[in-house]
């Protein structure tokens, strides 16, 4: 049985629009799979929501030490300069572990980048986390945790969840050199449509999560969110 999955079209934000509005989905609690490309004003880079900030700011250069937001998810520190970031929110009662999530996920987005992306394929092996670098901050693509996706012995995919009751937030970043930014978009949303039975219909974000978004907006570039540890 097909269902209906929704792509969601939202317009140039920075990282902590992003965050928020990402956030403002998952609370919305949509019963509906929901896909949402970023599309990004300015740079900057996010970190796991346990991360010190202190640490973040050790590790990266000025110019994205200075934009910076603390992600509602966890994980490493992902730069965004010329990522392809995504983001999943979609109901999953009765899916208690992550692994199975990210086995699903990310094996449905492995499935649409082999035909583009040469040796692409899940980390079969790796560490349980993010690994630290001497500044202490934990970085997510300076190694591959188990499904993460590879290219050519790099990571390439990394992703971060959080549970919100029964539904899952989903952020991924696709790091590719040579991003081919519309054909990556078709074959990510073309593999996850496959993986979850769905047809998609593309929609605005709905007027109601894009107000709880700018009100959740002034939380994410608060000095007391984003200095919170």
């Amino acid at each position: 049985m097909i269902a209906q999955g929704v792509l969601l079209d939202s317009p140039p934000l920075d990282v902590f629009g992003q965050m928020a509005l990402d956030e403002a989905l998952a609370q919305s609690k949509p019963a509906e799979f929901c896909l949402r490309f970023f599309r990004w004003r300015g740079v900057g880079a996010t970190f796991g929501y346990a991360q010190r900030i202190a640490e973040v700011e050790r590790a990266l250069p000025p110019e994205l030490a200075r934009a910076c937001a603390r992600r509602p998810t966890g994980g490493g520190v992902v730069p965004h300069v010329e990522d392809l970031t995504f983001s999943c929110v979609f109901p999953a009662a009765g899916e208690l572990r992550p692994t199975e999530i990210y086995r699903r996920l990310h094996g449905a987005v492995l499935a649409g980048l082999r035909g583009a992306v040469a040796g692409a394929r899940l980390a079969e092996s790796g560490g349980r986390g993010a690994p630290r670098g001497p500044d202490g901050a934990s970085r997510c693509f300076v190694e591959p945790v188990p499904l993460d996706i590879l290219a050519a012995d790099r990571k390439i995919l990394g992703g971060a969840i959080r549970r919100y009751g029964d539904t899952v937030l989903y952020q991924g970043s696709l790091q590719l050199p040579d991003a081919r930014t519309a054909e990556l978009e078709r074959l990510i949303a073309a593999a996850l449509a496959a993986a979850w039975k769905l047809r998609w219909k593309r929609r605005e974000v709905p007027a109601e999560v894009r107000a709880a978004a700018a009100e959740l907006e002034t939380k994410h570039r608060s000095a007391e969110w984003i200095r919170r540890r």
